[in-house]
């Protein structure tokens, strides 16, 4: 039966979650390979596995179990091997790599950080430090709201304007907050997003790091700033060499 797992960890982990449910519905339960210093969390793997949302929390629970006592490496939702023993040869051919991951990785948790623009509140900064657009934005007011080309084109000057201040605002996401990592990844492009980071952090120096995050949101009030966290540090992984599809664990 195809193996899934859901991370990979030190062999003498103190809370590794043998037994409680993972995946599936009925949800399997989850075991433990173990091979020399390293263990794999896996369970058996349904035939018809999605991305469903049961599945999704059940496959994140086992991870912040597991996480709560000690580092793992997380493998994303979806991650297959051909069976158990394909999971030990990787631990085999990998035990190098995998521990110097997992010391790298000690005591330390992920936070991801989303910024966007709050329109009112950037228009309102855009406007005040551009004296050009507030004139023209002033005589629109004044002529009871100008006419349709003059609207037309105060509200392209003022989206480009916006747009320009997108980069130099993700700049800044990034600047405020990296002096209280150990290392940034910057994650893929979302709709709406000017920033979207992923921070790893110190898990004794959390703290300051939401603070840092709550002095982003005071001293730059025109940006919504999204903070999830602490996560398994899913973006600061390395899993190695790829291997063939029929060896190794393989993520969806």
């Amino acid at each position: 039966m195809t193996t899934y797992i859901y991370g990979i960890t030190h062999t003498g982990h103190p809370a590794l979650p043998e037994g409680m449910g993972g995946i599936g519905d009925p949800e399997r339960p989850v075991r433990v390979l173990r091979h020399g210093n390293l263990a794999a969390l896996v369970s058996d793997s349904p035939e018809d596995l999605r991305p469903k949302r049961r599945d999704l929390l059940a496959h994140q629970s086992v991870l912040d179990e597991a996480g709560a006592g000690g580092p793992v490496l997380p493998m994303r939702f979806g991650s297959l091997a051909q069976d158990d023993q394909a999971v030990l040869d990787v631990l085999d051919e990998l035990a190098d790599h995998y521990e110097e991951r997992l010391r790298a990785l000690e005591g330390k948790a992920e936070y991801n950080v989303k910024a966007a623009h709050d329109e009112q509140a950037v228009l309102h900064q855009v406007l005040a430090e551009n004296p050009e657009l507030r004139a023209m934005a002033e005589a629109n007011r004044a002529a009871g709201g100008g006419t349709y080309e003059q609207k037309l084109q105060l509200g392209e000057r003022l989206t480009n304007a916006v747009q320009a201040r997108e980069a130099g605002d993700g700049i800044e996401v990034r600047r405020a907050l990296e002096p209280c990592a150990e290392a940034v990844s910057e994650g893929p492009e979302g709709s709406g997003w000017l920033a979207n980071y992923s921070f790893l952090v110190r898990r004794d120096a959390a703290d300051g790091f939401v603070a840092a995050v709550e002095e982003l949101r005071k001293t730059q009030p025109h940006l919504d700033v999204r903070v999830n966290g602490p996560l398994p540090p899913y973006s600061f992984v390395d899993l190695g060499p790829a291997r063939p599809a029929a060896d190794a664990a393989q993520a969806r």
